[in-house]
């Protein structure tokens, strides 16, 4: 897990950004997508959070994935989280979206 905006005194120890490689799958995660380097050099995966509004998109050989968010509904937007498996070094991510009451 990395650190986000909301993250105060308690969360110090928490990284601000993380690699991370899994069954030869590299992972770049951090809160906010505007803070990801432009160089991606390695990385296959970069997971970030912010809009808490789901992505799964390719570009340019790099997968970007925000699971949104499964807390309490927020700026009027799906609830929403993902479930990723990798297998032989390839990732397939699956969007689950959580049934709420409208208000």
């Amino acid at each position: 897990m990395v650190r986000g905006n909301n993250d105060k005194e308690w969360a110090e120890t928490i990284p601000h950004n993380l690699t991370f490689t899994l069954d030869s799958v590299t992972f770049y995660m951090v809160h906010n997508k505007k803070e990801v380097p432009t160089s991606l050099t390695g990385v296959n995966v970069v997971v970030f959070g912010r809009s808490h509004k789901y992505v799964q998109e390719e570009k340019d050989g790099v997968l970007w994935l925000n699971p949104g968010s499964c807390g309490p509904r927020r700026f009027h937007q799906e609830i929403t989280m993902m479930m990723a498996e990798i297998t032989g070094g390839k990732i397939q991510v699956k969007k689950i979206t959580i049934p709420h009451e409208p208000k």
